[in-house]
């Protein structure tokens, strides 16, 4: 955003009205599907899948203000608000909530409706698959959200637990497999499947996979649960995303790749210090696919071989201009040269086979042959030569850093990372696990909400703390050596649907603050 008063307007939009003035308005139908001429060619129901993927990833104050900053991938050189702001625990800006209703669960909602009416399973199964998807995301975010009661006109709309949450999502992907199995002949998804082409085998794969995903998120609180969900997502017939040919990719609906229009058109988004630390440290060939060199020489002078540089995302921040010379995305991403968001990729589902292999989840193979693989995946994704050398490298690891716009050593810190790359078949199963993350965390740029979700389950891997920590009792203390752990529930829900929120934050079993930790998040050792 290029002034601070557009920031302001949306603070107040998202924040104190919570992307949403009257949760009952989310509630009504909104999207009125009639006409015949609308039934040719399945117009009726697939026109609205667009609009339905469009809105699976927000913008600036949904994911670079929130969760990019959150896990260190990118940062912003804007000190937003008198630089107290979400990067530095102090909430102004809570999005996702109205967007995700409003634009995914409402025209979703109106599918299903008419696809079941009309016996139409490949359109509701689809419907419902992304559901889910967006659902799992805004839960990410909040813990407890609304759900089975959605469409209800009640003065009081309930929340889901978390644990009901995922016990309806993974029923809901029995039935979505078993429908899109049974049709796989079917291709009149295609001209609304800008992803797959309408191919329904690949959404099957998409689906195998999202069920891996949400049973590793729940395999600290529940292990017997998401064992039995992780070995008959690993078992299906259907199979995993296991190849980049296989990825789940959203094409840019609204014509351009909204992370360039806030690098490139806004210039609030740079690379991360941790980026800087970690792929500087490994030496780590992708850094040229995803980030731009600085275009300064002297802020990368102590390591003129790498002439990338970062910012730290929770800085003492002065003015904007200090950092704009700082590296930005890869100038691909502008001008919607890259014109698909990466939503899951194979490399991801190789990670998530890793960890399975590590937690004996049967089927799921070599801890060691995942891993590499997931790494292998990744940099072919990108085109990124060198992946033999960078596996067998045992020597490298990230390094420290330093901010040379700031004064008196402000936002520096010492790499908390101390894995190397190779694997280590005698290590321990926690530092195995920390390589499997670390690696994981690099592959997932662009899509960071899971990422999100693996830091705070399992510690890894190890990231830098925010150096400028504003938290206080308005949203919650984060301890400084702490992270904050969930969004807090939107005031336009506390302000209309007061006991809605009271009974989520019950089911939150916390208080409705940053700090609390959602139900998947217990902390500890992860074996």
């Amino acid at each position: 955003m290029r002034k601070i008063t557009i920031l302001k307007y949306l603070c107040v939009l998202a924040l104190f009205v919570g992307c949403t003035s009257n949760f009952e308005e989310l509630n009504t139908h909104p999207y009125q599907i009639s006409g015949e001429s609308l039934r040719q060619n399945n117009q009726h129901v697939g026109a609205f899948f667009p609009q339905i993927l469009n809105n699976i990833f927000g913008d600036q104050i949904d994911h670079n203000l929130a969760n990019e900053a959150f896990v260190r991938h990118l940062a912003t050189p804007t000190p937003f608000t008198s630089n107290i702001n979400n990067t530095t625990y102090f909430i102004r800006w809570n999005g996702n909530w109205g967007r995700v209703y409003n634009s995914v669960f409402g025209p979703a909602r109106s599918v299903i409706e008419v696809a079941e009416a009309e016996g139409s399973v490949e359109f509701a199964s689809w419907a419902k698959l992304l559901r889910v998807l967006a659902a799992s995301r805004l839960s990410a975010r909040h813990g407890p959200i609304i759900y089975s009661e959605y469409g209800s006109t009640n003065k009081t709309i309930n929340y889901d637990s978390e644990a009901a949450l995922y016990n309806q999502w993974f029923s809901e992907l029995d039935e979505i497999i078993a429908g899109l199995s049974a049709n796989q002949d079917f291709t009149g998804l295609a001209p609304f499947d800008a992803s797959y082409g309408g191919d329904i085998s690949a959404w099957i794969k998409f689906a195998n996979s999202l069920r891996l995903r949400l049973a590793m998120r729940i395999s600290k609180v529940d292990p017997a649960l998401a064992k039995a969900q992780g070995e008959k997502a690993i078992a299906d017939p259907g199979g995993l995303i296991m190849s980049n040919a296989d990825n789940f990719m959203i094409l840019n609906y609204d014509g351009f790749f909204k992370p360039a229009r806030i690098c490139f058109g806004w210039g609030d988004t740079r690379m991360s210090a941790t980026m800087e630390s970690v792929l500087g440290g490994y030496a780590d060939p992708r850094v040229e696919k995803y980030f731009d060199p600085a275009t300064d020489p002297a802020v990368y002078a102590e390591h003129p071989e790498f002439p990338y540089k970062g910012i730290h995302a929770a800085s003492v921040l002065n003015a904007k201009d200090d950092r704009l010379s700082f590296s930005t995305i890869n100038s691909q991403f502008n001008n919607n040269g890259y014109p698909k968001r990466r939503c899951f990729t194979s490399s991801e589902t190789h990670f998530l086979l890793a960890e399975a292999a590590l937690r004996d989840w049967a089927g799921a193979g070599s801890a060691q042959e995942n891993y590499e693989n997931g790494v292998r995946e990744g940099f072919a994704e990108w085109g990124a030569g060198g992946v033999d050398d960078y596996l067998l490298d045992d020597t490298k690891v990230p390094w420290d850093y330093t901010d040379p716009k700031a004064e008196n050593n402000d936002n520096a810190f010492t790499s908390r990372i101390k894995v190397t790359v190779k694997w280590d078949e005698a290590a321990d199963k926690e530092v195995k696990l920390e390589k499997i993350m670390t690696q994981k965390w690099i592959a997932a740029v662009h899509n960071t909400v899971e990422i999100w979700v693996d830091h705070r389950r399992t510690g890894y891997p190890k990231l830098p703390y925010n150096f400028k920590n504003d938290s206080d009792a308005t949203w919650g203390i984060i301890a400084k050596d702490d992270f904050l752990r969930r969004m807090p529930f939107v005031n336009g829900e506390r302000n209309n649907n007061p006991d809605g929120v009271a009974d989520a934050t019950s089911k939150l079993g916390g208080p409705d603050e940053i700090g609390t930790r959602l139900w998947w998040d217990t902390g500890g050792s992860n074996f």
